[in-house]
């Protein structure tokens, strides 16, 4: 099994749009972080679609060790 890497130790606030669909890059080697630009190929990890129900600032998981994939729940502060 591919384990993710750490993009970075911090949520990256993206503003998002009501209904629009995102799709969260969780294995970390995207350069378009924090979503997906098809880097995962060849490893076991897929981008996770996320979609907005407001429109706003959305908190999406940097480190990719959150427990509610996409968003940040504070998991980096424990690496």
């Amino acid at each position: 099994m591919t384990e993710p890497v750490v993009a970075q130790k911090a949520p990256y606030p993206v503003d998002v749009v009501k209904g629009e669909s995102y799709w969260w890059c969780a294995c970390g080697r995207s350069a378009n972080q924090p979503f997906c630009d098809g880097s995962h190929q060849g490893t076991d990890i897929t981008p996770v679609e996320w979609v907005s129900d407001k429109d706003g600032k959305a908190w999406f998981c940097g480190c990719k060790a959150t427990k509610s994939p996409t968003m940040c729940d504070g998991s980096h502060k424990a690496l």
